[in-house]
């Protein structure tokens, strides 16, 4: 861009405005991202790098860096390379702050106090640009070089010094430098001078062609252009005006004259002059009865104009009045709904509960019936085993009686000694059996309790690893289109909005998401104010119910039903932000969430504090410290709770640690983000890994633990029946009769009552397994009974699920229907009460005319 000639510079005629921006932001923090730096220069007049180039830079104490510099330039193109952290940024972050830059424009800090080295009391900047030829800044004074000099304090304020080159001061006031900066045509504000890396994404990702051809006003200068020449044609149509103005009332004054010459040259006498005093007087009392009617006739139509507004207001209250009946209604509905769902739960209950009464007593009856029946079946085994045993005898005795029984009962003696010490080891060994068995039960129960435990950590490892994926998946996809960050379908969803405001569907275009439209002032506190608003971020506002069902049928495309969907919030769009000072919280050390957020749109603004009330909010870095404001003492006032730094909740009495790590929509450094991410990803993966492959170790030493103990008890059974049937061997050697005189008819006699027992207890039999038949037939349909009843009362529980989203949402819609009323009401007490001041003045009037009459 061609340099400005100095006499057109200076000429009053073509002299531009102040820049006024610059004159008040001068001193003011603000913040960008990383820029890069492009100074124009050159003139008509001269042929290469004569003024305005930047020959050298040095920095002390400038960001990370305690001395950087000089560095000298060269009159043409300059690359500043080097590794990660050698200064670059620092550099470039330097000459924009050191020729008058805003922080907001380097995109490297909240404020100015945050470029002085930690630890450090000040930062300085020193920036040397080349000032020779015909066409250099007061060559006299500064001679070839003109050196800027700036110092930042530690509270952010910040001095300059302008030297010559030969290190004299020659000004220290900041509109020098910018008369420098204007005669060198050197622009920190423009984007062709210092195009910073958001607004070339912006620029290279937007596709609203309005918002390029701002980025060419504003590159091209055409904007100031344009704002100077509307600024002179306003001013010209004023002057226009006054010159008009003057003209008339010179007209009407030199009538005026003439008048009174006419007048004094035609007073005869002193009859005459009292004639024209009564006469004016006269028409001076019908003067001012002709402006007091004027007047009448004014208010009484304002009067009507306002009735008519007040008519309006009415069918609006009305209207609002049948929204909110509709709504209340509506909700009185699902309410209902549900009240019958829940009684008809809880009428089913008390059969629920008997039912299940009746099948325990059913499954005790038939356990009964079984035990009874088991006990008869095991006597009938014990009396057929006696009858079995009493007729072995019976023959043995027969064929026994004529031999000599000695040897007999010798043999027997040894084999009971010999199997009573078989029984002692066996017991032994079943002890040493038993001892196994339970420690290897024991074992196996910790390893399940052990993989139970691990088997649940796996699962909400996994469940953490798939929510940050998704969110490392919409982090990535955010790098291209910020607004991914608030769902896959915003992108689309807002182009529709778009269109079909082009198309006129909308009374005004709908603002969203609100997350969007707001920006914190200090990036510590994104996860704290996220914690706050929740699903308010994703929300859309809505001027009116019309615009409402628009967006919900756009919203239609894009969401599925079962889906959820974004919030709208219906709000008359109001271009001032509501007066909030006198219910505000104030802290003198800590921010509201409405103080510590930039938010250009008032509708925003009021939206979030009708809905959250975020002027009463504070946001608390420090967990300690915000319990101590919220708890140990009385809370500011106008206080209701406060947010930390790592998203906790605070209130008077209670404190709820917040569920989320990191800012999901208000983070800035998205890269830094999905490192974290990324990493945070990979140690989950690698924690699923040691999971699993110890969930592998424990199940192979279930196994391993199982087969041992299976073969335990195997070995416990065989212990178990040998043991058995040696002390039955033994039984059977001590009760064998050794006396030949045995009576073998009282052992047939017992055997035959043994056989009349076996008679009975098979009879008993039969009839405990008919009863324990006819217990089971009612326990299994008790057990149906008990299933349906409970299948029933799931049923109910799933249909009330749905109704309670749908309560939810008609509650909601309560809410706004009310403050539409409330707003209405609002607007028609105030017409009513202006309305009413008419009417006042109107009768005063009339009672003023009626004094004239």
């Amino acid at each position: 861009m061609a340099k400005r000639k100095e006499g057109n510079f200076f000429s009053p005629g073509n002299a531009k405005r102040p820049r006024q921006e610059e004159l008040d932001d001068f001193d003011k923090d603000g913040d960008e991202d990383e820029c890069t730096v492009s100074f124009t220069n050159g003139t008509s007049t001269l042929t290469a790098a004569e003024v305005g180039i930047i020959e050298s830079i040095q920095l002390r104490n400038f960001m990370c860096h305690s001395m950087l510099g000089p560095f000298k330039f060269g009159s043409n193109v300059n690359f500043v390379v080097g590794n990660n952290g050698s200064g670059k940024s620092a550099v470039l972050t330097a000459l924009i702050v050191g020729l008058g830059g805003k922080a907001v424009a380097t995109n490297r800090g909240s404020s100015l106090k945050g470029f002085v080295k930690d630890g450090q009391n000040s930062a300085d900047i020193s920036i040397t640009l080349r000032n020779r030829g015909d066409d250099a800044y007061r060559a006299s004074v500064y001679g070839d070089s003109i050196i800027v000099q700036q110092h930042i304090s530690m509270d952010g304020s910040r001095s300059y010094k302008l030297k010559s080159e030969t290190g004299a001061v020659v000004s220290t006031r900041k509109e020098e430098l910018i008369g420098i900066l204007d005669h060198f045509n050197i622009q920190v504000d423009n984007p062709v001078s210092v195009l910073t890396q958001e607004m070339s994404k912006q620029f290279l990702q937007s596709k609203n062609e309005g918002d390029k051809y701002k980025f060419f006003m504003k590159a091209t200068q055409l904007e100031q252009m344009k704002e100077d020449y509307s600024y002179i044609m306003e001013t010209k149509e004023r002057t226009k005006e006054q010159i008009n103005q003057g003209e008339e009332r010179l007209t009407e004054l030199k009538r005026q004259c003439l008048e009174k010459e006419e007048r004094f040259q035609s007073i005869a006498g002193l009859s005459t002059m009292k004639t024209n005093l009564e006469y004016l007087k006269h028409e001076m009392a019908w003067a001012v009865v002709n402006e007091i009617e004027k007047q009448l006739n004014a208010i009484r139509d304002n009067i009507k104009i306002g009735e008519d507004r007040a008519a309006r207001l009415e069918r609006k209250m009305e209207e609002q009045q049948v929204r909110l009946n509709e709504a209340e209604k509506k909700y009185k509905d699902i309410q209902d709904k549900l009240e019958k769902i829940s009684q008809e739960t809880n009428a089913r209950a008390p059969e629920c509960m008997a039912l299940k009464v009746d099948l325990t007593s059913k499954k005790r009856a038939y356990n009964e019936a079984e035990v009874l029946y088991n006990r008869s079946l095991n006597e009938y085994r014990a009396l057929k085993k006696d009858d079995e045993q009493l007729c072995k005898r019976i023959e043995e005795l027969r064929k026994s009686a004529d031999q000599s029984l000695e040897p007999e009962r010798l043999e027997r003696q040894k084999k009971i000694s010999w199997l009573k010490g078989r029984v002692k080891v066996l017991q032994d060994q079943e002890s040493s059996v038993n001892q196994e068995i339970e420690q290897f039960q024991q074992a196996i129960e910790k390893d399940k309790e052990e993989h139970t435990r691990i088997k649940r950590e796996e699962l909400d490892v996994k469940n953490t690893l798939n929510y940050n994926q998704r969110q490392l998946k919409e982090l990535k996809d955010s790098k291209t289109d910020r607004l991914k960050r608030f769902g896959p379908h915003v992108p689309a969803l807002l182009e529709a909005i778009d269109d079909a405001y082009r198309r006129g569907h909308f009374t005004y275009k709908p603002v969203g998401p609100l997350g969007a439209c707001i920006h914190p002032r200090d990036a510590e506190l994104a996860l704290a104010i996220e914690s706050c608003l929740k699903g308010l971020l994703q929300a859309y506002c809505c001027h009116n119910h019309a615009d409402e069902r628009v967006l919900q049928a756009l919203m239609k495309r894009f969401y599925s039903p079962g889906t959820s969907r974004p919030q709208i919030i219906v709000s008359e769009f109001r271009n001032e932000v509501y007066d909030v000072r006198h219910r505000a919280a104030y802290h003198p050390e800590f921010p509201t969430v409405l103080t510590a957020l930039e938010i250009d749109n008032a509708v925003v603004t009021n939206s979030l504090i009708d809905m959250r009330s975020i002027e009463t909010v504070l946001l608390i870095k420090n967990n300690s410290v915000a319990r101590a404001v919220m708890q140990s003492q009385k809370p500011p006032k106008n206080c209701r709770e406060a947010f930390t730094a790592d998203g906790d909740q605070v209130f008077a009495g209670r404190y709820y640690s917040s569920e989320y790590k990191r800012p999901k929509f208000l983070s800035r450094d998205v890269d830094s983000e999905i490192s974290d991410l990324e990493n945070e990803v990979e140690n989950k993966k690698a924690q699923i890994s040691n999971l699993q492959q110890h969930l592998s170790a424990l199940e192979k030493d279930i196994k391993h633990n199982e087969e041992l103990l299976r073969r335990c008890q195997l070995h416990y059974k065989e212990l178990k029946m040998k043991m058995r049937r040696s002390i039955s061997e033994i039984r059977e050697l001590e009760n064998i009769e050794e006396h030949q005189c045995v009576d073998i008819a009282t052992l047939e006699d017992e055997a035959q009552e043994n056989k009349i027992k076996m008679k009975m207890v098979e009879k008993n039999m039969e009839q405990q397994k008919e009863n324990m038949e006819h217990f089971k037939s009612l326990k299994i349909e008790a057990e149906n009974k008990y299933d349906a009843i409970k299948q029933k009362i799931n049923q109910l529980s799933e249909l009330a699920d749905p109704l309670k989203d749908e309560l939810n949402l008609a509650d909601s819609e309560v809410d706004n229907q009310k403050r539409g009323k409330r707003h209405y009401e609002d607007k028609q007490k105030e017409h009513l009460d202006t309305l009413n001041k008419k009417k006042r003045e109107l009768d005063m009037k009339e009672k003023e005319l009626e004094l004239f009459q």
